[in-house]
């Protein structure tokens, strides 16, 4: 689909996608309560007349958000999304976020509520996520984003959301940085992942163990180690040069997390640290730690 526009450059666009199931009205939500206006559902041939009506008409079209379906049952098909989304960022403000969670959480959202999966199978419900997951990888592929809603409540959703949206397009890379616990499973919306236990675990020092990475006596025991701080220095140094290079390729968000066992001592010990070096290096990054009260 080409797209040929008259564009403003004060307009904003976000496309709101992803699995369904994952929380793409609930993301919708969050994205209205700051602001923005949202069209839901729009047809892609549509994209093209909408954007360019919107385009210097003011207040309050100077920030769209279009909320997109997939898949059977009155969504678009993930080629057509694709197709579309690749003609607009040829003409530029345009930031895709996915939404995602694991596949057991989708079988259990939808049994709670009882509603039937879009996508037809013939089979189970689980077979219907997993189509539904392989026919969307491209589109995934795609996001500048992708927010899994696997451990967020609504809150948490807000306030992520709140971070990534409201610096605006024009605001260079932004950047996040996230804490998790390995046995609760690996983050599926962050970019770059490290994994911080070969540091020693304050959770087997009885005066440390009810205490988190936030506390001082087990942030001063992480970052006493000899191997925090080289690896710290050496991963602020790496990204000193890489985050340039990554928003030069024109990448509007870049998530780093930081993982131990159960995401509570020496992943969030590190995070809070890496994230003050990153605000040194002109990056303010806000630090979310996802397993910490788990």
């Amino acid at each position: 689909m080409g797209v040929s526009i008259r564009w403003a450059r004060m307009v904003e666009f976000l496309v709101i996608t992803g699995m369904s199931g994952a929380g793409r009205s609930s993301l919708a939500d969050a994205v209205d309560d700051l602001g923005w206006f949202i069209i839901d559902n729009v047809p892609l041939p549509l994209f093209p007349k909408i954007v360019e009506l919107t385009a210097g008409l003011g207040e309050p079209f100077e920030r769209v958000a279009f909320v997109l379906g997939t898949g059977a049952r009155g969504g678009e098909s993930p080629a057509a999304v694709v197709d579309a989304l690749g003609s607009l960022r040829t003409v530029g403000n345009v930031r895709v976020v996915f939404v995602d969670a694991a596949d057991d959480v989708l079988v259990r959202r939808y049994e709670e509520t009882r509603r039937r999966h879009p996508q037809p199978t013939g089979g189970s419900l689980l077979d219907a996520i997993r189509a539904e997951r392989t026919e969307l990888e491209p589109v995934r592929a795609l996001a500048d984003v992708v927010i899994d809603t696997t451990h967020t409540n609504l809150h948490e959703l807000r306030r992520n959301v709140a971070s990534l949206v409201s610096a605006g397009a024009d605001a260079g890379l932004q950047v996040r940085v996230s804490s998790f616990g390995y046995k609760h499973g690996l983050p599926v919306d962050m970019d770059l992942v490290f994994d911080c236990r070969f540091l020693p675990n304050p959770h087997w020092d009885p005066n440390l163990r009810d205490l988190d990475g936030r506390d001082e006596p087990v942030r001063d025991f992480v970052l006493a180690q000899p191997e925090a701080g080289r690896f710290l220095d050496r991963l602020a140094a790496m990204l000193g040069d890489l985050l340039p290079a990554y928003a030069n390729e024109g990448r509007s968000f870049l998530g780093i997390a930081f993982g131990c066992t159960g995401g509570r001592h020496r992943s969030v010990a590190i995070a809070e640290e890496f994230a003050r070096r990153l605000a040194v290096l002109g990056y303010a990054a806000p630090v979310q730690h996802r397993d910490i009260g788990r």
